[in-house]
Order: structure tokens, then C-alpha cells, then sequence
């Protein structure tokens, strides 16, 4: 039976690759938005998961968690300088790192902070942290060696700005690998940041909370003509910003010109609550759980997930009619043949098996070829949206996954017995004389 079935389908091989193909194009498009949601859920709450509590200036709190967390380019006000000083003694607080913006190496954003922030991160694959003003710690994407050094570039995305010719940094230390944007960043000293802005006059903007997160990409003038070599510069660099030790006491006497947000560390999830109960009383300051922000993100992201399942769903009901009415002309075409079969003493139950067989066998085929699909597509997808976000996005398979596999083939079988009873109710007579 099994050699007749096989000798069949080779002999209708061409229709029987278009309905391999048609099946597994629509069980892609489901398998594909199913997984993608899935990876991009994963990555962004990978990497939210360092950060417990963010703490800014009113406004918008989801901006305020992409562009802490996420790094995207926005204009963030000014936190006033006290709140900094105030959270860093606070005996709640295990750890309040500053996250300043604003200044680019060619497409890497330079991060202002603290030590704190290289052990929420995991610690370095190498190197040294910050000792002087002037050492930095690229992260984990950053492709220019320790012991390279670089000018920063200031200004808005997509905007002329300067470089800051009075400061080179260099990279002493890499970050251990995150899978969050912040693998594409270069941390620095906060107090750098203040200086390097105080001595170009623009501390004042800053002050303001006109300082944005960006600059233009476009501008490979930003980094110096070493291109993140040393070229033996002594790194004192005649007394300048870049040779005075790092001295994190302005961050604790609130003199310093502000930053737009903090990352909390709490030492308890109840002190976790009431920081953030306490930071978003008075509208002074705006407190957020990233988890909770990302949730809310989630709902929307889930309703488009929903109609794109929708849309998956018709295209598979649309593939599984056609499928079907494709099989019964073909059993009403082989009646002869099939009525042949009875003739020669093949059993009703023989005829019914030997046709869904076929049926299933085409069905099968194109379940698991669209779930491979599905798989490499959301696999190049998540690959080219991490290349954009910085943002490691796993796409695997679950156990709903199988799951949902054994629904459509349960699903399959069934559907598929249909056109296989049209050849068990025919008679041999019946099937000769068509």
C-alpha cells in the first residue's frame, strides 16, 4: 500500500508540491508572528531586568524607560541636582547609578555614570574600570580596543553638532556581554560629562534640560584621527579633564548640574514601592518600574499579535479549503483506478487509508516545512532588529509550540478524512461505470 501511495504522489508531483508549498506558507506566517512576538518579549525583558527603578523628571514615563534602559535618542528634562544626592543617602538605596546622554562616538552613545553601573551590568570581560576622568568602558559590541582613544561628539540626531576637542577618553575596561543595547555603549565618568559640557559652555542647556540623547550618525567626524588608536598620547594630557581622579563626592553633595534618570537599586521590593510611591508624589520627579512599563507596551504589542494571528488564521483556513477541494476533484478523477481496486478485492478500509494517506502525507509535509520556515524567518527578523536595537532577542520553540503543532495535525487528520469518504462510499460498479 505504502509503494502505491509513494508511486502516486511522485506521479503528481508537481500538484503535490504546490500544496506542500501553500501549506507551508500559511503555517509560516502564523509560526513566524507567534515566535518573533515571543523573542522581542524575551530580549526587552532581558534587558530591563538590571534596572528595578528608574527615576526622572515628569514627563513621560515610557520615554523615560527607553531612554534609560533602551538608549533610544530623546530629549529628556533635567533631574534638579539634590534628588541625585538624596537617593544616593538614602538608607533604602543599595545603589542610585546616573545616566547622562548626549554625546556620541561615531555611532556608539557615551553613557555618563558611575562605577555602580559596570557591577549592575556583570562586571568587565577585561580591563579596568574608572580611575580618571578620562577612562572609559566600552561595552561589549564596541569594536575599538583598550588603550584606543576618542574625542566625543556632541548633538541632537540628525543635527550638526561639535566635538569636543578638549577631552579624548580612553578605553580601559570592556563590559562582559548583556544582550541590551548597552553592549553599543561607551560608559564614562558622570563627572566627565559635567566638566567636558561645563567647560564648553553648555552647562547652562543642560541645566535646562535641553541636552539631548542623540546626534547625527552621519557625521564620521566625531571621533579624533587616531581612529581608536592610541598613538602614544599621554593620557594626563597636560593636567587637562581627562588626568583628575574620579571623585564621586559631587554626586553626593548635589554639585552637579543634574541628570535626566537614575536607576535605583532598592534593597528590598518594599522599599522598591515606596521609592517609587515617594519619587512620583509632588511632580517633582517620576518614578517607574521598567517591568511595568514594558507590560503595558506588551498589551499593545499583544493586540497586533492578534491580528496578525487573525490573519494567519484565514490564510490557513483559506489554504485548508482549497487543499481540500483539490483532493476530492482528485478522487473523483481516479475513480476508475479506484474502482479498479475494489474490483481486484482491495477492502472499503484499504481505499479510505490509501487516500487520506495521501492526503495527510501532503498536509504533514507542509506543517513541518512551514514550521521551519516560520522558525528561520523569525530568526533573520529578530537578527536584523537586534542589529537596529541592541536588543538580543531569542527565538525558540515552547511547549506550546508542539502543542499547537498536534493541533494541526489532529486538525489535519480529521479535515482530510473527508475527501477519503467519498472513495469508501463508492462501489466497484459504481467507480467503473464514471
Amino acid at each position: 500500500m505504502l509503494h502505491f501511495i509513494l508511486a502516486d504522489l511522485v506521479r503528481n508531483r508537481v500538484g503535490v508540491a504546490i500544496l506542500v508549498v501553500l501549506v507551508a506558507l500559511a503555517t509560516a506566517l502564523g509560526v513566524a508572528v507567534t515566535l518573533q512576538e515571543r523573542a522581542l518579549r524575551l530580549g526587552s525583558a532581558r534587558a530591563a531586568a538590571p534596572f528595578n527603578l528608574v527615576v526622572g523628571a515628569p514627563g513621560s514615563e515610557t520615554q523615560l524607560v527607553l531612554s534609560s534602559v533602551f538608549l533610544q535618542p530623546a530629549p529628556l528634562p533635567l533631574l534638579k541636582p539634590q534628588v541625585l544626592a538624596a537617593l544616593r543617602a538614602d538608607p533604602r538605596v543599595a545603589a542610585a547609578v546616573p545616566v547622562g546622554f548626549g554625546d556620541f562616538i561615531e555611532t556608539h552613545p557615551i553613557i555618563g555614570t558611575t562605577s555602580d553601573a559596570i557591577a549592575m551590568f556583570g562586571g568587565l570581560s577585561e580591563g579596568t574600570g574608572f580611575d580618571h576622568l578620562g577612562d572609559a568602558v566600552a561595552g561589549a559590541q564596541v569594536a575599538r580596543a583598550i588603550g584606543s582613544t576618542f574625542r566625543p561628539f556632541h548633538g541632537n540626531a540628525g543635527e550638526a553638532g561639535e566635538v569636543h576637542a578638549g577631552m579624548e577618553y580612553r578605553i580601559t575596561g570592556r563590559l562582559a556581554p548583556t544582550g541590551t543595547p548597552w553592549d553599543r555603549a561607551i560608559l564614562v565618568p558622570i563627572e566627565a560629562v559635567w566638566d567636558v559640557h561645563a567647560d564648553h559652555g553648555d552647562g547652562e542647556a543642560d541645566h535646562d534640560g535641553a541636552e539631548a540623547h542623540g546626534h547625527d550618525h552621519g557625521h564620521d567626524h566625531a571621533h579624533d584621527d587616531d581612529h581608536g588608536h592610541n598613538h602614544g598620547h599621554d593620557h594626563d594630557h597636560e593636567g587637562g579633564i581627562a588626568s583628575r581622579p574620579v571623585d564621586e563626592t559631587r554626586l553626593a553633595d548635589g554639585d552637579n548640574p543634574g541628570v535626566p534618570a537614575i536607576v535605583v537599586k532598592p534593597r528590598s521590593i518594599a522599599d522598591a514601592y515606596n521609592l517609587r510611591l515617594e519619587y512620583r508624589a509632588g511632580g517633582a520627579t517620576l518614578a517607574a518600574f521598567p517591568a511595568e512599563v514594558l507590560t503595558r507596551l506588551y498589551g499593545t504589542l499583544g493586540d497586533a499579535r492578534q491580528v496578525l494571528a487573525l490573519v494567519a488564521a484565514g490564510a490557513q483556513a483559506l489554504v485548508a479549503a482549497a487543499i481540500l477541494m483539490v483532493v476530492a476533484i482528485h478522487v473523483l478523477q481516479r475513480r476508475r483506478q479506484i474502482g479498479a481496486l475494489r474490483a481486484f478485492g482491495a477492502p472499503r478500509a484499504v481505499v479510505l487509508a490509501i487516500v487520506w494517506l495521501e492526503a495527510f502525507a501532503v498536509v504533514l509535509a507542509g506543517l513541518v516545512l512551514g514550521f521551519a520556515i516560520g522558525y528561520a524567518a523569525a530568526r533573520v527578523l529578530s537578527a536584523k532588529l537586534g542589529a537596529a536595537s541592541g536588543i538580543a532577542m531569542p527565538v525558540e520553540f515552547h511547549a506550546a509550540d508542539v502543542r499547537l503543532l498536534l493541533a494541526f495535525l489532529i486538525a489535519a487528520a480529521v479535515v482530510t478524512l473527508l475527501p477519503a469518504f467519498l472513495a469508501y462510499r463508492q462501489t466497484p460498479a459504481q467507480a467503473l461505470r464514471a
